[in-house]
């Protein structure tokens, strides 16, 4: 029984840390985007993951962001098991599967496939678009709550700790947007400003409904982004479709309806 507790236990801790690892475009766990086809331990403890991008051809970037966001997060499971990683169905599964077996770092096996491409330069956009929606949504939560625009950028971490929200996006977004806000500028003082902008810079309270308007058009694009990322991914492994009593034109033409048995003589 204490067995079964144990292996229950990690199992959760296993899928917390594995939904603590974000889509680096949409700013959204790849649990929930379905991108982790499978994650199990094995008899000895060991762990094994396949993951499985909506495309054959998406960005080799966001494939190596976020394989390497699961090589950490595996890293910090607190039984420190073996684990297995491997990349299903992408242009460059082969190479990347390889890679990984032979201990190279992701950076390692990205160098070589994409030798004109700065990785970091990649993560820092991301982080950046990231930063934008969290933040977005919690000042027009705030606004919602009736909250002055002076109110609002006036406020210091003690306060927007206090700031409470119907459960919503705000209310989601809001110790995202405070975790990133402490990644981006760790040296942040209790009393300084929560809402600044990425490069640091006090927003004027005149100036915040054209800042929101920038940072609208940054979520409008990742909502788009993330809306056509799951369609393409549910049209490319739905499961077998019935319409009645027969398989849909798309299930024979993706190779997903099974052979018939041939009729008893």
């Amino acid at each position: 029984m204490a067995t079964a507790s144990v292996s229950d236990s990690r199992e959760k801790e296993l899928w917390r840390r594995l939904g603590e690892v974000n889509d680096p475009e949409l700013d959204e766990p790849i649990t929930e985007m379905g991108f982790v086809e499978r994650a199990e331990m094995t008899g000895d403890g060991s762990v094994e993951v396949d993951f499985r991008l909506p495309t054959y051809w998406c960005s080799p970037n966001f494939a190596f962001l976020m394989l390497d966001g699961v090589r950490k997060a595996l890293d910090q499971l607190s039984w420190s098991p073996a684990y297995r990683v491997k990349l299903h169905d992408h242009m460059f599964a082969e190479e990347v599967n390889r890679g990984i077996e032979a201990g190279k770092a992701f950076g390692d096996i990205f160098a070589e496939l994409a030798a004109d491409a700065d990785l970091g330069a990649v993560r820092e956009t991301f982080r950046m678009k990231a930063f934008k929606r969290r933040q977005e949504a919690v000042l027009r939560g705030l606004r919602q709550h009736g909250l002055t625009d002076v109110e609002i950028l006036g406020m210091d971490l003690p306060a927007y700790d206090a700031a409470s929200f119907e459960p919503g996006e705000a209310a989601m977004q809001k110790p995202r947007y405070r975790a990133a806000l402490l990644e981006r500028f760790p040296d942040r003082c209790m009393d300084d400003p929560v809402f600044v902008t990425w490069e640091g810079r006090q927003i004027p309270p005149a100036a915040l409904s054209a800042h929101l308007a920038e940072l609208r058009g940054v979520r409008v694009n990742m909502e788009f982004n993330g809306a056509l990322c799951r369609g393409l991914k549910q049209t490319r492994y739905k499961e077998l479709s019935v319409v009645e009593g027969e398989p849909t034109l798309v299930d024979f033409i993706m190779d997903r309806v099974p052979a018939r048995n041939a009729p008893a003589v």
